[in-house]
């Protein structure tokens, strides 16, 4: 499992972008792990998968809300990370208003969540491996922090959790 000091794994994870710009399409547009990371302070919080009861109704929204305060405490960008594909991901992107404040990068095939070691097994309920629920302070590429959920529990994922870390 990672840990706090490791560099994140090199990983290429998905975006759905809704307007197209300077190189990117609309649609999904891969996000290489490694230069996303390189020279900022990501605030990077996982998910077992989108649309859940729990991360929609106060995972996601204490992110969002939190975006000022992540960005006055140094935090170039806030991640969202889950097992789902880009276009479920852009759903649920515009579902919780994210637009210029959470990234919901997607993991479709569970690979970020297999090199970081933080996977949840979730084949007998049919859902397959999953992410587990965590948050990290990762800065230039290297964990700070690191909060890893106990199963069914909200403790430590939250904003206020790695907000407090990011502003130590």
């Amino acid at each position: 499992m990672i840990q706090v000091g490791d560099t994140l794994p090199s990983a290429t994870l998905m975006e759905y972008s809704e307007v197209e710009g300077e190189g990117c399409s609309i649609g999904p547009n891969p996000v290489d792990v490694s230069k996303a990371t390189a020279g900022k302070t990501i605030a990077l919080f996982a998910l077992p998968g989108a649309f859940t009861p729990t991360c929609s109704a106060k995972h996601v929204p204490g992110y969002v809300e939190q975006a000022a305060a992540f960005q006055a405490a140094g935090v170039d960008e806030i991640w969202c990370v889950s097992v789902n594909d880009a276009f479920v991901m852009g759903a649920w992107a515009r579902d919780q208003k994210t637009a210029g404040k959470v990234r919901m990068l997607a993991d479709g095939s569970a690979a970020f969540a297999q090199a970081t070691g933080l996977t949840l097994d979730l084949t007998s309920k049919g859902m397959g491996l999953r992410s587990n629920r965590y948050s990290m302070l990762v800065k230039d590429g290297k964990v700070t922090a690191l909060n890893v959920e106990g199963p069914g529990k909200f403790e430590v994922s939250d904003a206020s959790t790695l907000l407090a870390q990011a502003q130590a």
